[in-house]
């Protein structure tokens, strides 16, 4: 049986259908409050901890979301890997509206405002980030989204924005011509906090839109993306249930030791609240 299971649900996906013995969770961390409470629960079997990234009625912006708080809580609550779902706009042509895509590279495009690692306050740490995402989980989930019927590309570069506002037309044709795949406002900041809790993590990127730079379709719109959500939402559970039952329980890839030569500090001179703070993630290592 596979080790728990955590997903973070994006724009539309707020709860898992077919999850038994749910309970809710509410976590605390040393880094504020999470989005929401958790949902722990079976999935066929699978133990999985759900968390809607943008709160319960979709309550935080990209930039306000608790990064650190979500994903220490989904390590707390036992996680190795994280399934992340999210809407995303194309920027390639054969990416179209509907098109499930599982991106393997990131650029980020956020204003360095959001806190996206664990570290500071009197420890620095590097970790290995050429590869972003976890790539035996991501080919799972190619391989699922396969057998779903989804049309699925498999890898591409996400632009991740910061958002709240879509892009502008000479934006979005920039990011065409870094050869880019999709542009999303979310995912790069989890995926460098995962690797940082060691934490396996790969993306379900459901495109909604074709950004604002195709000329023969609209500019985004809410409207618009809303109504192609939901059908990409019911393919994302379709994925994630044929999933879990897939993922084996002990992990051969290097993300499960990702801390293991990051610290670079003396731990001598570690404060002690930081180390206590950090205790769940790297106590292993500073002892």
């Amino acid at each position: 049986m596979a080790e728990v299971i955590g997903v973070i649900g994006g724009s539309g996906l707020y709860e898992m259908e077919g999850m038994t013995d749910i309970k809710q969770v509410t976590v605390d961390s040393p880094f504020g409050r999470p989005s929401d409470d958790y949902i722990t629960g079976m999935l066929d079997g699978v133990p999985m901890v759900f968390l809607p990234r943008h709160g319960k009625g979709h309550r935080f912006t990209p930039s306000e979301v608790n990064y650190r708080a979500n994903i220490y809580g989904m390590k707390k609550l036992g996680a190795t890997r994280i399934i992340s779902v999210s809407a995303v706009g194309s920027l390639q042509e054969e990416i179209v509206p509907g098109h499930i895509v599982i991106p393997d590279q990131f650029i980020d495009r956020t204003r360095g405002s959001r806190k996206d690692t664990f570290f500071g306050n009197g420890i620095v740490g590097h970790v290995q980030f050429a590869d972003p995402v976890c790539a035996e989980l991501s080919e799972k989930l190619y391989q699922a989204a396969q057998a779903a019927g989804a049309t699925v590309h498999k890898g591409g570069t996400y632009v991740c924005m910061e958002g709240p506002a879509f892009s502008t037309r000479a934006e979005s044709h920039l990011y065409r011509s870094f050869g880019a795949s999709i542009i999303g406002m979310t995912n790069l900041t989890e995926a460098k906090l995962a690797r940082e809790a060691e934490l396996c993590y790969g993306v379900i990127a459901l495109s909604t839109d074709y950004d604002c730079w195709h000329q023969a379709h609209e500019d985004v719109s809410v409207e618009a993306i809303i109504a192609i959500i939901k059908a990409n939402v019911a393919m994302a559970k379709q994925i994630i249930k044929k999933v879990v039952g897939q993922i084996p329980a002990e992990r051969s890839c290097p993300c499960a030791s990702s801390l293991q030569y990051a610290v670079i500090s003396d731990t001598s001179v570690i404060p002690v609240e930081t180390k206590e703070n950090l205790d769940l993630l790297l106590g292993k290592y500073l002892k």
